[in-house]
């Protein structure tokens, strides 16, 4: 893929060629009306997402079959009018990563749709040490002029879903909008297959909201800016000099393993401040090293997924740096392995929508859903959930719908969500 940068105000007239895309957004749009003093001939609309402006010069680069496939990746802010805005989850303006691609055939749109949202699901996993659960919005939940929206769902501390990440097939959708016609090999002119897909700074209230506590962040290791922090502790300019000298060779050699290492030398606080700091913070390992540590050729390290004595160990200075690496993948295993636990043991299978409605109060329903519109309401209305997405891992067998009592095909995880 090829970043790009494309603007940031968008014509309204963009909007308006695709009427699902318009429809759906219109109620999040900031739009600019005035500029330099003046009225603008055309409002401006400050972006919610690119298919428009992306759309609009696809048609113009797209002539041949030997242009597709397309492939463009840009980094930026969106703009959207939330009316209740929750820190990191739910925001008016949200940093992304946003792809957008066009390609010559619908199998090979979808083959980009699926392969992103395994990259996010991936990313999640083994980055976030979050586990996601993969699958298909229903009709009312997709993306604004979407044939196909596939998401990544998460489970918060609070039992809450997130929608984590989004990959959408806009089959000839937004091609027929703006034009994207090529010539294929039989020299046919045909309409472009789009997608596009995203996932944003809401991660990091999810990392918050997953692995956190009430002192704070829990970093996964493999995500944290700082990996281990080294805390020296002395109260004297003899056991400093010897602390120091020994706390400097263990950095450099934490340094040189590639680990994310820092030093706090700070002297205008205390190393109760100092622990306190880093555990607000979610930096994964403490290592404190004070003079009896120097004696005995040990340092401590303190876990921030265990707090505590739970979480404190004595070890041997010597090949530190391996130990170090082995307890940082450790934590990583951990915080995923308890995460999973967690979501787990709340989802529930709820016999009745009775039953359904008490258990999302607290939790996620797998359930049976004839997937209408009207049962999906009904859920929204009287359970106050919303479906998430119709997993692609579906039971063998058939069942019957949750609401109404219809056969069903396919089970769907009903939660809150933000």
């Amino acid at each position: 893929h090829v970043n790009a940068a494309f603007p940031t105000l968008i014509p309204m007239s963009f909007f308006e060629k695709e009427k699902d895309h318009v429809e759906g957004f219109a109620p999040e749009l900031a739009v600019v009306t005035h500029g330099g003093g003046e009225e603008l001939e055309e409002k401006l609309a400050v972006r919610p997402t690119s298919e428009t402006i992306i759309g609009h010069m696809y048609a113009k680069w797209i002539k041949s079959w030997r242009d597709l496939p397309i492939l463009i990746v840009q980094w930026g802010s969106v703009l959207r009018w939330e009316l209740r805005t929750k820190l990191f989850l739910r925001t008016a303006e949200f940093y992304w990563h946003e792809g957008h691609t066009a390609h010559a055939s619908a199998d090979e749109a979808k083959e980009e749709m699926y392969r992103i949202l395994d990259i996010y699901e991936r990313f999640c996993l083994e980055e976030a040490a979050i586990p996601v659960i993969k699958g298909t919005k229903s009709e009312t939940e997709r993306f604004a002029g979407a044939h196909t929206t596939t998401s990544i769902e998460a489970m918060m501390w609070d039992k809450r879903a997130l929608q984590s990440g989004t990959s959408h097939y806009f089959s000839t959708n937004f091609a027929k909008a703006f034009d994207i016609q090529f010539v294929d090999t039989s020299n046919t002119l045909q309409y472009a297959e789009t997608t596009s897909w995203a996932i944003s700074s809401r991660i990091i209230g999810a990392l918050i909201m997953v692995h956190g506590d009430d002192q704070g962040m829990v970093m996964p290791p493999r995500l944290a800016p700082i990996q281990a922090v080294i805390v020296p502790i002395y109260k004297n300019e003899n056991e400093k000099t010897k602390v120091m000298e020994v706390a400097d060779r263990i950095f450099k050699e934490l340094k040189s393993a590639k680990i994310r290492v820092k030093m706090d030398d700070r002297e205008n606080v205390s190393s109760g401040f100092k622990f306190n700091d880093w555990e607000m913070r979610g930096v994964p390992l403490r290592i404190e090293i004070g003079p009896k540590d120097v004696e005995k050729g040990s340092v401590a390290l303190a876990r921030r997924d265990k707090p505590g004595k739970e979480g404190k160990s004595f070890v041997s200075q010597e090949r530190l740096d391996s130990t170090v690496s082995l307890l940082l993948q450790e934590i990583q295993d951990s915080l995923l392995k308890r995460a999973i636990e967690y979501r787990d043991a709340n989802i529930h299978n709820p016999k009745d929508f009775e039953e359904l409605k008490k258990v999302v109060q607290d939790g996620w329903a797998f359930s049976y859903w004839c997937e209408s519109t009207d049962c999906e309401k009904k859920v929204k209305e009287e359970a106050k959930a919303t479906t998430r997405n119709i997993p692609f891992n579906q039971p063998d067998k058939e069942g019957t719908c949750i609401v109404c009592g219809k056969p069903s095909k396919r089970k769907v995880y009903f939660a809150r969500a933000y």
